[in-house]
């Protein structure tokens, strides 16, 4: 039978915490696409949440790497604390070490295009925990640097694989009116990683191979997540989607769908589960879900509107500036006076707390107001603070505050904008049986643009200059802000199916 049931999936059921009233993004139609009759569903709340928990650590993992890399490159050259031989590299085996996991986040996104509608959403996740498990360990007792490049890009493979599995399954099992929050918090655990990262590394920093224990503190968390999602039951809807194509038998499917969605919501949905499975099979009918998508279908109909959408949120992340602007932070820091922002490490985790209370207030409302008002009105920001930098380095260099002030703005507007809900709508957006091709696609053009910006930086900053830079990057802004505006739809309330049916 399909890998789908043979699975481990613990499918007695259990009850975590306070039992809620939801609109259900499993069953739980608010406006059914086949009987038109709305109900609402019972869920227990700590249920619901323990299914983002796990895969969140992936965005930790990813955003822990980030922020200790930036001090174990100091680490791992220092003559008299790194202890070892070949402390001596060159400015582009450093650009190896920082970037690695870039460039293997790239493969993993690669990778998972083929492999994620195979192994599934949960399992993708247990193979993302396993490669940052043992590449946290590889690079942390690498012997010779070819070793931790290695050891750098196997980490990179994990993760791209959990910033591409990770999204999927929180959208695929969190209630309708949660999922923006608990897609959100996955930024946020990105952005506390990173500040994570930086407070790690600025302590270890000068200890004798504090590298190694920088990159080693990955591995426990490693672990933790393995066997979180090892426990986790499968995406039910993933299990449907192989019953619907007619890969294994329907009724065993079903009954697995069922057991996995009692595992997610609890004991509150043991009577009502069954009807809820039940009707996600006639909407996926009534989608025509039944064909499995082939790679050209993705620029066809509303495959290519939803990949239109989500590769364009994606880009417009990477490309309107936000490496470029963070990397002045310390200089704009210490023009204004501030003297604890000539230790960069210290600003990172200046700006990585504002980061973090940012994406705390994105998701506090992102479920409320919606996604379309936070881009619009994050990206409307980001626009604003880009021609101030623009104009602060072209003539109003003697006014600090202006540039400090942009600096915030701009920081802030991202994180209430692109930074959460861009990963959130890519994993709303994609038809199921593209989900995992589409988002796959996205995860690699995301990859993609952070390594081109990375790289093109330095080039077009010593050409144009950084004023010229910003104006650029606001420009790009105001195309971005004119994207959202008439491309982007706003998904808030709806479920998975009701997206596919209504919006593309």
């Amino acid at each position: 039978m399909a890998s789908a049931t043979s699975d481990p999936e613990r499918l007695t059921l259990s009850s975590f915490g306070k039992v809620g009233k939801s609109s259900g993004e499993i069953g739980g139609l608010q406006d059914p696409l086949i009987n038109g009759q709305p109900h609402s569903e019972n869920y227990s709340l700590l249920s619901a949440i323990l299914p983002f928990l796990f895969p969140a650590l992936g965005g930790l993992l990813y955003g822990y790497d980030i922020g200790a890399t930036s001090c174990a490159t100091i680490s791992v050259e220092s003559a008299t604390s790194s202890g070892i031989t070949w402390y001596n590299l060159s400015s582009v085996d450093v650009g190896l070490i920082t970037s690695g996991s870039l460039y293997g986040a790239l493969i993993g996104s690669v990778l998972a295009f083929n492999v994620a509608d195979f192994l599934g959403r949960r399992r993708e996740l247990m193979v993302s925990a396993i490669l940052y498990l043992v590449g946290a360990l590889i690079t942390a007792f690498a012997p010779v640097f070819v070793v931790m490049v290695i050891g750098r890009l196997i980490y990179g493979i994990g993760i791209g694989l959990a910033m591409h599995a990770a999204p999927m399954y929180i959208a695929e099992t969190a209630p309708s009116q949660i999922r923006g929050q608990l897609i959100s918090l996955k930024e946020f655990f990105i952005v506390f990683g990173m500040v994570l990262g930086y407070s790690i590394g600025s302590i270890l920093v000068d200890a004798f191979a504090g590298w190694r224990y920088m990159y080693g503190i990955s591995a426990p968390i490693a672990v933790i997540m393995g066997i979180g999602m090892w426990w986790l039951p499968a995406s039910p809807r993933w299990i449907l989607l192989r019953a619907v194509q007619g890969k294994g038998n329907m009724q065993e499917l079903r009954e697995s769908a069922v057991k996995c969605l009692c595992r997610l919501r609890g004991e509150a949905m043991s009577e009502s589960a069954p009807q809820q499975i039940d009707e996600i099979l006639a909407e996926l009918s009534y989608i025509s879900e039944e064909n499995e998508a082939t790679f050209g279908e993705l620029f066809q109909g509303k495959c290519l509107k939803a990949l239109t959408i989500g590769a364009g949120l994606v880009l417009f992340q990477q490309i309107t500036g936000q490496p470029s602007v963070l990397y002045y932070a310390a200089t704009i820091f210490q023009t204004a006076g501030f003297s604890a922002a000539s230790d960069a490490t210290r600003v990172s985790i200046l700006l990585g707390l504002l980061k973090l209370i940012m994406t705390g207030v994105a998701v506090l409302v992102i479920d409320k107001l919606g996604r379309r008002p936070l881009l619009l009105g994050g990206v409307s920001g980001m626009l604003i603070s880009l021609f101030l930098l623009g104009s602060y380095y072209t003539y109003l260099d003697n006014l600090a505050a202006v540039a400090v002030v942009a600096l915030l703005l701009y920081v802030g507007c991202y994180q209430i904008s692109f930074g959460p809900i861009g990963w959130l709508m890519i994993s709303e957006i994609f038809p199921l049986r593209v989900r995992g091709r589409g988002l796959s696609l996205a995860v690699l053009i995301n990859f993609a643009a952070n390594a081109l910006v990375t790289f093109a930086f330095s080039p077009l900053q010593a050409l144009l200059g950084a004023g010229v830079l910003f104006f650029i990057f606001g420009v790009i802004a105001l195309v971005s802000l004119l994207f959202i505006y008439f491309v982007v739809p706003e998904t808030k309330g709806l479920t998975l199916e009701e997206i596919e049916a209504k919006l593309l």
